[in-house]
């Protein structure tokens, strides 16, 4: 069976309004594991040698990978660039051949909360830069390690949510995991035609 793996970067998913639901949706579809970053690291320091390692060995067991987090302050958490400053550098400098290059190919999803309205992420916005801007460095990010760039899902005004549109929003997420998963067909541990 393929695995998708859901790396939840959120400081505190317990009281968290929308991405909690989210993740409560897909975390039961089959070959799906969501992994709670902050609760692996609270103190949000990921050590290089030890800890990425391990994540180095959660990724390469992977068929494809999601990011999930709150955007704030125009950027992701910071445990997410801490995971990235730990990880990748470990996977793509230090171990290259072993981690790094073995990783690349993995399709790459980003499912994001925001919390203003979709109108507001543009030049005539309140926030003026686009989410697709905003993303920016994490798609130069999954450029520069060879990870393909999935179209993300984005939940807008998250924290404003009714139960009703809650839902739909978490619905939505599971078609869009759905359409990633069938999009990106598992190779890892297969001989590719």
């Amino acid at each position: 069976m393929s695995r998708t793996l859901i790396l939840l970067f959120h400081r505190d998913i317990a009281q968290s309004h929308a991405n909690l639901a989210l993740c409560d949706r897909v975390a039961a579809l089959p070959g799906v594991e969501v992994v709670d970053m902050q609760s692996l690291y609270p103190d949000g320091v990921i050590d290089m040698f030890t800890e990425a390692g391990t994540e180095a060995q959660r990724l390469l067991s992977a068929d494809r990978i999601v990011l999930q987090f709150p955007v704030q302050w125009y950027s992701t958490p910071a445990l997410l660039k801490a995971w990235q400053d730990s990880v990748l550098t470990r996977m793509f400098y230090l171990f290259a051949e072993d981690e790094g290059d073995r990783l690349a190919g993995t399709p790459l999803m980003v499912a994001a909360t925001a919390g203003n309205t979709p109108g507001a992420y543009g030049r005539g916005g309140a926030n003026h830069f686009t989410i697709d801007e905003i993303f920016t460095p994490l798609k130069a990010t999954t450029r520069r390690c060879g990870l393909p760039w999935h179209a993300p899902y984005i939940t807008f005004g998250a924290d404003k949510l009714s139960a009703a549109e809650l839902a739909e929003a978490a619905e939505g997420y599971a078609h869009a995991l759905d359409a990633f998963i069938a999009a990106t067909p598992a190779t890892r541990g297969q001989e590719v035609a």
